[in-house]
This record gives structure tokens, sequence and C-alpha cells, in this order.
């Protein structure tokens, strides 16, 4: 019975993440908000509502700080090889783009802070300023960074004002209640986060697995879904540049969730001992990460088919070890 509510509870999360991505994606074309926070900013933010609620639910309620751990490392892993795996599928169209060096530098970004969890893994920086770990402190000073390099890639849009233009004649909303809408779909995506993570927990013990191990499967495929079908979207729409960015983003801002969990929790337990899993998600993640940076930068097709290949190996190499 775990299993049915489990699998009910993914599809409404996932269902209202799309919901609550459509009514943004309305709302910045509808204003005359900044066509550039779409894809790195708007749109992650909100894809990424799921893993900030289930997240916190993880280390407040259940009590299991790898999950927390887990299903962020998790997501980000999986955002990436379902990225790469729909590059390939589209490839063709993919490889005629060039994105914003911006997006670079929040690759980098993104880096760094994995280094940053390695050595605190690793015991080599794991002391706190009161009780906030200093690598809580880097991810927020380094997100601050990412998010200024995401706001100023104004080219991350190639059509917007086609966009625009569809949007207004294809919905018959009004501000007010795309509004409205947004705020009622991000409301139950926080509902039923808190209970998707009971219910992992729940799956954990069930299965005798770890909690890293179930945060990265369980909780980071299931909250990374609302990225999946977004990012296939866009690529149907060919609009590859906000694909890209609602990806990368969302790695992103992934990793302020565990610094505001951190910060919150009012504890220094948060890195403390990582199971295998999570030592495992780091390691993958340092190695898909730079393939993802090559990927965006290089004009090359073979070179962009072998990092798609590379990541999407890297998720298979967390699965199989």
């Amino acid at each position: 019975m775990i299993f049915v509510k489990y699998l009910i509870t993914v599809v409404i999360v996932v269902f209202l993440s799309v919901k609550a991505s459509h009514y943004v994606d309305l709302l910045d074309k509808k204003t005359n908000l900044s066509g550039a926070f779409l894809g790195g900013i708007m749109l992650s933010a909100v894809t990424s509502l799921p893993e900030l609620f289930t997240s916190l639910t993880s280390v407040f309620l259940v009590g299991e700080p790898d999950m927390c751990l887990g299903n962020v490392l998790g997501s980000d892993l999986f955002n990436l090889a379902a990225l790469a795996t729909i590059i390939l599928v589209y490839f063709k169209g993919f490889n005629k783009s060039v994105f914003s060096s911006s997006y670079r530098m929040v690759a980098f970004a993104v880096l760094a802070i994995y280094i940053s969890l390695g050595l605190n893994f690793i015991g080599a920086i794991n002391f706190s300023v009161f009780t906030v770990s200093i690598t809580s402190l880097f991810i927020i000073a380094t997100y601050a960074v990412g998010v200024k390099y995401l706001s100023a890639a104004s080219d991350v849009i190639s059509d917007e004002e086609e966009l625009k233009i569809q949007a207004s004649k294809s919905s018959p909303l009004s501000v007010k209640q795309v509004g409205t809408r947004f705020f009622f779909a991000g409301l139950g995506i926080i509902v039923f986060s808190i209970l998707l993570t009971e219910y992992t927990d729940q799956v954990a013990d069930r299965l005798n697995i770890g909690a890293g191990f179930a945060g990265a499967l369980f909780l980071g495929i299931a909250t990374s879904l609302p990225e999946v079908t977004s990012t296939i979207t866009l690529f149907k729409m060919k609009n590859y540049n906000i694909a890209i960015g609602n990806i990368i983003g969302s790695n992103l801002f992934n990793f302020i969730i565990l610094a505001l969990a951190d910060v919150i929790s009012l504890s220094e337990e948060l890195y403390a001992f990582p199971d295998l899993q999570i030592k495992v998600l780091e390691i993958c993640g340092l190695i898909a990460t730079p393939l993802f940076y090559v990927l965006i930068k290089t004009r090359n097709k073979t070179l962009r088919a072998a990092c798609s290949v590379g990541i999407i190996g890297s998720y298979f190499a967390f699965l199989l070890i």
C-alpha cells in the first residue's frame, strides 16, 4: 500500500510542478518581467520546489539528513543525465545552438560547490561559524554569484518576443488569474512534497535500504521530473537556451536548499558522516558537471555527443556502485 501512496503522490507533485511552471512562464510573458530570469531563475526555482520541501521535511520531520543530501545530489545528477538524454534525442536541432557564456560561469559555481562538499566529507573543512557550516556559507556566497550571472544572461531566450505573442494569444487568463493559480499550485506542491518525503522514508524502511540511497533514487528522481518535463517541452519548442538555463539554474538552486536546511536546523549534523551512496553521488557529480561545461561550450558535434554519453554514464555508474 505504501508503494501505491508513493506513486500517487509522485504523480500529483509532478502535475502541480508542471502547472506551476506553466503559470510562471505565462506571468513572464504577460508582464514586463525580465526574460533573462525565465530559464535560470524563475522556472528553475518553481520546478525545484519539490526538492526544497522534501529536503526540509527529511531533516526536520523525518530526521534523516542523509536523505536531504541524497535528494539534492541525486536530483542534480539526474537532471544532468536527463538533459543529456534529451539532447541525444533532439541532437540535430540542439547542435546548431550557441549558449550564453553566463551558463558556463554558473557551471563553474556548481562545480565549486561540489568541491567544497567533497572537502567537507573528507574532513578538510568541516568547521562551523556558530552552528552554520562553512560549507553552507560558501554555498550561499556562490549561489549569489551564480544568480548574478544568470540574471545577466540576456541572450538566454532566442525567440522571446515571438513566444510572448504566442502566449498572449493562446491563453485567455489575466495576470491576476495566472498569479492566483500559480499560488495554489505552489501550495499544493508544498503539501504533497511533505507527504512524499514521509512515504519515501517508509519505502526505505520496507526495502531495507539506506536513507542516502532512498533520497537519491526515490526522492531525487521524483522531484526532478518537473525539470525533465519542462526541458522536453522547451526542446520541442526549440528553445534550447531556456532549457539549459532551467537545468543549470535548478542544480544551483538545489544546493541553496542544503544551506537553508543547515541554517534552520541549528545543528552540525547535515554534512557529518555521509553514507557511501552520498560519497558516490559526490564523485559522479564532480565528473558530470565538467562534462556539462564542455557540452555547452563546444560546437564540435562529436564532442557534444561524447559529453552527453559521459554524463549519462556517470548516473548509471552511481546506480551500479
